[in-house]
Order: C-alpha cells, then sequence, then structure tokens
C-alpha cells in the first residue's frame, strides 16, 4: 500500500457527526495491543479555546524538555497536522502502516459498529505517539466529553475552557446540559481546570471538583494586559503560590483565559516552573487564530465559527486604526449565521464565499444574514475569488477581515503561502524520479520526462485551479503534469516544466484568472527572475563567504584557539585577507554535549571583539540563539544575526527588526545538538523547506523582509548524513522560500562517513563548497576561508 491510497482510505471514512460512546474506539486500540496503556495523556475539552490552549500547553511542556504529542482538530490543509510529536507532523510511512494494519479490522465490521474519521484518527494519533515514547499526550477532545473518541483514555490531567450552546442534538439543549457532558474528561485525583462560569460552573461542580481560571475572582487569575506589538500581548497569571508575566502571540482577553488553563496544567502535569512556562507562551505559534498576515492593508485571518467566537474577533479588530474594513466571510451549513453577522464588525463591503468541502452554506443562504449588516454584499462563490477581489479593492490603509470558519482561512493561507518548488530536473532520472513521487504511472512518467528536463517546479493546488493551470501551460508549449492519486489531503500537485518565456506567458495568462491564480503567477515571476537589491548585501551578487570565529573554549573544532584578543584580531586579518565577506562570531558552542553559558558570559565574550572591528571593511554576524546577546551585539556593530536555533527565542525577531538587520533562520531540532533525537522524514527537503517556512513568516510578521531573512537547513542538526547530502544536492529547491540561501557545512561530523578525521576533513569541506556554490547557496560558512574562498571563485569562473 503506498501512502496516497492509505490517506485515501482515511478520508472515504464516514464523518457524520460520532456515534455515542467509546466501545468502538476501544475496540480498534485493543486489535492494536492497547497503545494508549501506560502513556500519561492530558484531556481539553470546551466550547470555544480548546485548541489554543492544548497547543500551549504542548508548547509549555516542551519548553520543560519533555517529549509531547499533540493531537488536535480540524487541520488547516493535511490531516497530518492534527497527530504531531514535538511539533513534527505524523510521518507518511506511519499512516501507511497503520492503515495496512487498521482496515482488515474495519472492513469486518458493519453498521453502527463502523467507525468514523474522527474515530479512527484517534487510533492512529494514540498508535503514533506510544511509538514514539512521548512523555505526555494532549488531546484535543472533539465534541463533548462523555462519548468522544478521546476519552477512551484515564486522563491525568484535562480541562474545559468554557460552555456555550452547541451541538446540541448529541450534547444537550441546555447549557447545564452540555456542561455536565464535557465534565465527564475530569480526571481522577486531579481537579477539572476549567474558565467555565454561571450555570455552566455549577453543573461542573456537581460533577467534580474544580481549579477555576478567569479574569476576576477565581482560583487562577488570567489577565491580558496591554499589547506588545502588533501580533502580540502581555499576559499576567497568578496562580495560589506563583506567578507569570510574558508576551503571547495569540491575542486578546479569551487567549490570556486560555494561557491561565494551559499553566495550570503544566503545573498539575509536571509542576513545571513560572520561567519555563513564560518562555513557552511565547513560543505559542497557532494559525489561523487571529492570524496578522500582513499590514499594507491589514489582513487578518480567523477560524471563529460561532457567535462568541465572532464578537471576540469584533474586540480585537477594534484595537487597530484603518479606513475601510472589508469582510470576507463563509461558514458550514449548520452554524447559526445571523447571530454570527449580528457580532461581527459592520462592513463597508462583504463579500461571502464558499470553502470547497459539502458542508459549506449557500451564499443565498448568507446572503440572508447580511443583509442589513453592509452597505454592498458581493457573492464571489469561490474563497480565492473574494480574496483576490477583497485585496485588489483595498487600499493599504483598509482592513481585510477574512473569517467564518477554519476552511476559510485554510484556503486564504493555501493561497498565501503555497511554495512553488524549483525541482532539479537536469537529466531523464531526475525527472523521472519527480514524476514518480506524485505517483504518475510509469508508461505516462517515461513518455513525459523527456519533456521535463528544464525549468520545473511543484506546487499544489486546489482540484479547478490546478486543472486550469495544467491547460494553460500545456496551451503555450509547456509540459504539465498532475498527481495521478485522488488528493487525499484536498491539494492536488502538480509539475510545470518550461523555459523562461513560457514561463512569463504562464504568469500574464493567470494573472486575472477568477480561480484565484494571480498568487501564482507573482511567485512564479518572483522564482525565474535574476532581479534583487543588488549589492545591498555582501550575498547579492555571488555566494559570500562567512568565515567562522569561535570565541569558545570548547567549540568542536577551534574551541580555545581565540580566547586572546590579539589572536582573535590577528585571526580576523587572516580570513578578511583570505576573502572572507562576513566575519562570524560565536560565544557558545552547539555541538553535542556542550555545556550552555548565561547570557552575560556570551554577551561578555562576543561584545569587546565586536567593538574592536566594528570598523572592518566586512560585514559582522553574531552566532548566538539569544536576543539579549544578538541585541548588545547589534548595538556594538554586528551587521547580521546568526541564529541556529531557528527563532526559538521570540524576542529574536523583534531584534532583527528594531535594528532592521538581516537573520540566519536555521533548521534545527535541538540546539545544542541531541544525537539521540533524531526526526523522520518524508522526504527531507521538501520537509525542511516547509518547516522553514513556518519560521520565515514569523521574522516576516515582525517587519522583516524575506531578503532580509537568511535560510540554513541546518547541516548536522537533526539529519542523518545522507540526509545532509541529500540537501546540499537539492540546495535549489529552498528557492522557493524567496529567501537567501546559507549552508554551513565546516568541518561537520557528516564526513566521518568518508571516513575523515576532523582533521582530514578540509577536502570534502571544499567539495561540499563547490557543490552548494554551484547550486545556488547565497552564503558559504567555513572555518578555512582562502581554501573555500577559491573554490567559491572556480564555480564563479565557470559559470561566466
Amino acid at each position: 500500500m503506498e501512502y496516497h491510497e492509505a490517506a485515501d482510505y482515511l478520508e472515504s471514512l464516514d464523518r457524520s457527526r460520532p456515534k455515542l460512546g467509546t466501545e468502538t474506539t476501544a475496540r480498534m486500540l485493543s486489535v492494536l495491543g492497547n497503545p494508549h496503556e501506560g502513556v500519561d495523556c492530558v484531556q481539553i475539552a470546551g466550547s470555544n479555546g480548546k485548541g489554543s490552549t492544548a497547543v500551549m500547553l504542548e508548547r509549555v511542556l516542551r519548553e520543560a524538555g519533555l517529549d509531547v504529542g499533540l493531537y488536535t482538530s480540524p487541520e488547516l490543509n493535511s490531516f497530518r497536522e492534527r497527530i504531531r510529536v514535538n511539533g513534527r507532523k505524523v510521518p507518511k510511512e506511519r499512516i501507511r502502516s497503520f492503515v495496512e494494519e487498521i482496515e482488515p479490522h474495519i472492513s469486518r465490521l458493519r453498521g453502527d459498529d463502523r467507525p468514523t474519521y474522527f474515530e479512527v484518527l484517534t487510533v492512529l494519533a494514540l498508535q503514533h505517539f506510544a511509538s514514539e515514547n512521548v512523555d505526555v499526550v494532549v488531546l484535543e477532545v472533539g465534541i463533548g466529553g462523555r462519548h468522544d473518541a478521546t476519552s477512551v483514555v484515564d486522563p491525568v490531567a484535562s480541562a474545559v475552557t468554557n460552555v456555550s450552546l452547541e451541538h446540541t442534538d448529541v450534547l444537550g439543549e441546555t447549557v447545564e446540559e452540555i456542561a455536565h457532558d464535557k465534565a465527564q474528561v475530569a480526571p481522577d485525583g486531579e481537579r477539572l481546570v476549567t474558565s467555565a462560569n454561571g450555570e455552566a460552573l455549577d453543573a461542573i461542580r456537581d460533577e467534580t471538583e474544580v481549579v477555576t481560571v478567569g479574569k476576576t475572582e477565581a482560583n487562577v487569575i488570567a489577565r491580558e494586559e496591554e499589547m506588545a506589538s502588533q501580533v502580540e500581548t502581555t499576559v499576567s497569571i497568578i496562580g495560589p503560590d506563583w506567578d507569570v508575566a510574558t508576551t503571547l502571540p495569540l491575542l486578546g482577553q479569551h487567549q490570556a483565559t486560555n494561557a491561565g488553563i494551559a499553566a495550570t496544567l503544566a503545573r498539575q502535569v509536571a509542576n513545571v516552573d513560572p520561567a519555563t512556562i513564560e518562555r513557552g507562551l511565547r513560543n505559542v505559534h497557532w494559525p489561523g487564530r487571529f492570524e496578522v498576515m500582513s499590514t499594507e492593508p491589514l489582513v487578518i485571518l480567523d477560524g471563529a465559527h460561532n457567535p462568541a467566537a465572532c464578537a471576540t474577533i469584533a474586540d480585537l479588530v477594534d484595537r487597530y486604526e484603518f479606513d475601510g474594513l472589508q469582510l470576507v466571510f463563509g461558514a458550514m451549513k449548520e452554524k447559526d449565521h445571523a447571530r454570527m453577522a449580528a457580532q461581527l464588525p459592520e462592513s463597508d463591503v462583504v463579500r461571502l464565499c464558499q470553502p470547497d468541502v459539502n458542508r459549506a452554506a449557500s451564499l443565498e443562504t448568507l446572503a440572508g444574514a447580511f443583509e442589513t449588516r453592509a452597505a454592498q454584499v458581493e457573492q464571489d462563490e469561490t474563497v480565492q475569488t473574494a480574496v483576490e477581489r477583497a485585496l485588489d479593492s483595498a487600499d493599504d490603509t483598509d482592513c481585510v477581515l477574512i473569517t467564518g470558519s477554519l476552511y476559510v482561512v485554510a484556503e486564504v493561507r493555501d493561497r498565501r503561502m503555497r511554495l512553488q518548488i524549483p525541482k532539479q530536473t537536469d537529466t531523464l532520472d531526475a525527472a523521472r524520479s519527480v514524476l514518480s513521487e506524485m505517483h504518475v504511472q510509469e508508461g505516462v512518467a517515461d513518455h513525459v520526462a523527456k519533456d521535463t528536463v528544464t525549468y520545473t517546479f511543484k506546487t499544489q493546488l486546489h482540484e479547478a485551479q490546478a486543472e486550469s493551470l495544467h491547460q494553460t501551460m500545456q496551451s503555450i508549449g509547456g509540459t504539465s503534469v498532475i498527481s495521478e492519486d485522488d488528493s487525499p489531503e484536498r491539494l492536488v500537485s502538480v509539475i510545470l516544466s518550461g523555459t523562461v518565456a513560457q514561463y512569463e506567458q504562464l504568469a500574464d495568462t493567470i494573472q486575472n484568472s477568477d480561480l484565484g491564480l494571480s498568487y501564482v503567477s507573482e511567485r512564479v515571476r518572483k522564482v525565474i527572475s535574476e532581479g534583487g537589491a543588488a549589492d545591498r548585501y555582501p550575498w547579492d551578487a555571488d555566494t559570500a563567504i562567512m568565515g567562522i570565529l569561535n570565541v569558545t573554549p570548547d567549540s568542536f573544532y577551534d574551541g580555545g584557539q581565540y580566547e586572546k584578543m590579539e589572536d582573535t584580531v590577528r585571526r580576523v586579518d587572516e580570513m578578511i585577507t583570505s576573502g572572507a565577506d562576513i566575519i562570524d562570531i560565536g560565544g557558545e558552542s552547539t555541538r553535542p554535549g556542550a555545556d550552555p553559558v548565561s547570557v552575560d558570559e556570551e554577551i561578555d565574550r562576543v561584545v569587546p571583539i565586536i567593538e574592536r572591528i566594528a570598523d572592518t571593511d566586512v560585514s559582522i554576524s553574531v552566532d548566538t540563539r539569544r536576543a539579549a546577546v544578538a541585541d548588545a551585539a547589534l548595538e556594538a556593530g554586528a551587521d547580521i544575526i546568526n541564529d541556529v536555533s531557528g527563532l526559538a527565542d521570540p524576542d529574536m525577531r523583534f531584534v532583527a527588526a528594531d535594528h532592521d538587520a538581516p537573520v540566519v533562520v536555521m533548521h534545527s531540532v535541538d540546539v545544542p545538538v541531541n544525537p539521540d533525537r533524531t526526526p523522520t522524514y518524508d522526504d527531507v527537503v521538501e520537509d525542511i523547506t516547509h518547516e522553514l517556512d513556518d519560521r520565515v513568516r514569523l521574522a516576516e510578521q515582525a517587519g522583516l523582509d524575506r531578503e532580509q531573512i537568511i535560510v540554513d537547513p541546518g547541516l548536522g542538526f537533526g539529519k542523518s548524513t545522507a540526509e545532509c547530502f541529500e540537501l546540499v544536492d537539492r540546495l535549489g529547491e529552498l528557492r522557493a522560500l524567496g529567501c537567501p540561501i546559507m549552508v554551513g557545512h565546516s568541518r561537520k561530523s557528516l564526513f566521518e562517513r568518508i571516513d575523515c578525521s576532523i582533521d582530514e576533513r578540509l577536502p570534502p569541506t571544499i567539495a561540499t563548497t563547490t557543490m552548494a556554490a554551484e547550486r545556488g547557496a547565497d552564503i558559504v560558512r567555513v572555518h578555512d576561508v582562502a581554501e573555500n574562498a577559491a573554490a567559491v571563485r572556480t564555480v564563479q569562473e565557470t559559470n561566466k
């Protein structure tokens, strides 16, 4: 069984409301050997905010050093997003093997015993978490509590965020009945944590003892204080004998309350200290929940899907200054559209749309709900069309609010975030390999491959968009292939091949497509363009050499060599004379087993050197994962931040933006390196490209341009040797990010594979530098400047 066949099978399962009871879920788990037994699980139920709370708790527990499984719903793009271990989606191979194992058992079930999609995914999640030997699992409850599939576990801690009227056909017709149902997630031996109030809280107290969280008169007080930036707010949380004060990337008093619930649960589960809770909350990333996508115009996404959530949105939007407001709205059939419309802010224009799901409400139904809510109501049918028209007509001082359903938000994020990945198809074998990945039949692949040995891109689109793009590319003489799988994750893969001229014609043709393909046009133009802000940075013209200067006693190659100022300055002069364009100064080792140093000690190591060499003719980079160190270094005269943690310190992106300084964002699993933790990648290059894209967008939100965000695939950081070499070989695919690319490979342990000790790694380092430069690296980071600079010059000469 192939992955796409397994995914098709899961997507074919019944999606109607879950039948009452956990019996079917328990039966499937029993067949698999009850993998959930022995795993500590936390259940989070509630009418609103349970997903946000789950994500916050997961991030806090990871910050505390635990391996954490997270199960949430619904997804934005792929069901794999629902199941994560330490932030990484469940691998395709796990899904394939799970379906092979469980499908024969499901096939024997009939009628009411047939499991639903949600029940099967819950079983998949629990099996995956057990196989990964996680310390804690955080489960977002689907519906209610008593009969939800997640209630097959015996939780060690639980929460009910809040209670409102929802799913009344399943949970009860009153708030009290619904609260009684949700309270069934209460754990044995711990008090249930809740922000419910009034009659709902009384009903929960009838079932179990509680810890209350709220703005006032609660066991744990959680308050939003004031906005820290356009994308962050400050919160304070005060417990019985602990308190937290931090910034939170999720806005609103409701999110401060959710943070209070997450903090309380973290104390119950692992007695997490306040400082760790603060760091975890600052690092939360939860796409599609009041997500500010841009500021000119102000574009806000939020998956609000009921009246209470819509009211919260209105309060948050009111914090921003803008001229006109355009609302893009789509929702599911079963929602209270009139009450949702009444709670949303009044708009100059409402653009109604239908997300591409069967449950989507008709435009006529939505129009009736909004007929008195705006001077102008347009029916644009598709989400893509509505968004394109809203953005085209909005001025830079306007606001575009996109809401009503996470399905709407998902399609908008598709539009804004989908990558056009350039594929290396300069040989027939390479072209066949790319087509094979898309499950194109062997005979068709062989026939098409010869036409694919040219300028090639891979992208993913909705079915109608994919077909339109496919036909357009073929009509202008290019080559286009659509994946032959059944698009199990709502998106269809498309491979395009052609000349630059054909791509330019394609971009012109689809620019004004009614299917919302203008963003594809923009991305194609950007990727094939050779333009840019020439000579603003050392890497704008040719591959730049970054020389490594470690002022540490324990770095793996040059530790202890440059602790004296005179030795350091002499080494800087040597590297500049040898051809260095950038000097990268590091004050903390990230090798396996390295001891961390304090912020003050790291500053004391790097700042005096930066001040001493600040007047040199080359750029100075500070190699640090701490925002406070980066800030001090930039104040002292540094020009660039090199962050091997990939913006793990949430203040780092704001420090870079405040100084208008380029920042290297490296892909890493652990810093310092943990050799025992190497994740499984489905496709190491595409996986890392997409994971880097998430980090790049955080930097963009802080105010940096992509030309200032340098991506580094992180060779040796959570990748096998083979994966490292594949990343270098396919480096050009990272061009999809629209960012400069840096490669750091100098004398690393990956060369042990070719039997090179640490003192024998200069030749393979030079060889890899040559490969990286040939494949378009903008920066190579090396110890031996003269030799690697010569290799880069050689590549540049051959490319003239």
